[in-house]
This record gives C-alpha cells, sequence and structure tokens, in this order.
C-alpha cells in the first residue's frame, strides 16, 4: 500500500526537491552528500553479504549436526565387536541378557 503523500510525488517534485536541496546545502555539498550516502549503501551490502555468508555457515553445521546426530548406529559399533566377539543368543521371552 503506498502512502497517500507518497502518491503524488513525480518528476517535478523531485526536480523542485533537488533544487531546495542544493540551495539549502549549496551546490558543493551535493556531491558529497551523494558520495556519502553511496558509501553507506555499499557498506550496507556487504554487512548483508557477511550475515548471509554467516547464515549459510550455520545452516551447514545445523545440518551436519543433525546428520550425525541421525546416523546408523551400526557406524558406531567397535571393532572389537566385528572381529569375532561372542554374543548369546536371545532367550525366550526375555530377549538378550543386555536388554
Amino acid at each position: 500500500m503506498i502512502h497517500p503523500i507518497l502518491a503524488f510525488i513525480d518528476a517535478p517534485i523531485l526536480i523542485g526537491i533537488v533544487v531546495l536541496g542544493a540551495l539549502l546545502f549549496g551546490a558543493d555539498k551535493l556531491p558529497k552528500l551523494a558520495r556519502g550516502a553511496g558509501q553507506a549503501k555499499k557498506e550496507f551490502m556487504l554487512g548483508q553479504i557477511e550475515a548471509d555468508e554467516a547464515a549459510n555457515r550455520a545452516r551447514e553445521e545445523a545440518r551436519q549436526r543433525s546428520a550425525e546426530s541421525h546416523a546408523d548406529v551400526m557406524d558406531n559399533v567397535e571393532a572389537g565387536a566385528m572381529q569375532g566377539e561372542v554374543v548369546p543368543p536371545p532367550t525366550p521371552g526375555r530377549g538378550t541378557p543386555s536388554s
């Protein structure tokens, strides 16, 4: 939704604002003001890029933590169990002795 006052701003009004600015601030200060506005925009864009990179890093770290927490349980089995360690058979109705 456009504010009602902004709906009436067109090219002649913008030119009038620039002329009024030149009269108030002086023609020599307008380039400095424009340069300062350009530098502010550049710094804002650099800050936004840094924030995007930080967000991407955080997303990737969260994805890795999630993948690690949902990893296959058998990936963490010790090597001793795979080298012939005897596991007792389940007892009928009771499961294995460890359960």
